[in-house]
């Protein structure tokens, strides 16, 4: 007996906005919209495809009446793949993105930021050549 990772969900208060600025990031697109929840994905999912392999997990945004009261236990780390780190966090940026200092100092190789609802996030060194 065995479970897959299937999705991660992020509770948020307009999961269209967040669900298209994810999307924006990692080039994934929407697999599935109902009210007050959106998912999204590298690949749209099937039981099959679930049950055969363990499969990259889908980002699904829920939406919920209280706002976010404390830094977040879990985030998530993006790897640019075609710039320098830096070039993402601008292009990021400019998607709606923050930089956020949570006490990790200067001396970091990575990049603390904060998704338009303020979920914590960081950009890890770039994996271009």
């Amino acid at each position: 007996m065995t479970s897959r990772f299937t999705e991660l969900t992020v509770d948020c208060h307009d999961p269209a906005r967040l669900a298209a600025f994810w999307c924006a990031v990692l080039d994934f697109k929407v697999i599935d919209r109902s009210e007050g929840k959106v998912e999204i994905g590298s690949w749209e999912p099937t039981v099959e495809d679930v049950r055969a392999r363990q499969m990259p997990p889908t980002l699904q945004f829920i939406q919920v009446p209280e706002g976010r009261s404390a830094k977040n236990r879990l985030h998530l780390d993006v790897s640019p793949i075609d710039a320098g780190t830096e070039d993402e966090v601008n292009r990021l940026l400019g998607l709606g993105a923050s930089r956020a200092d949570v006490g990790q100092g200067a001396d970091r190789s990575w990049v603390v930021m904060t998704d338009p609802e303020g979920n914590e996030f960081c950009v890890l060194r770039t994996l271009a050549s």
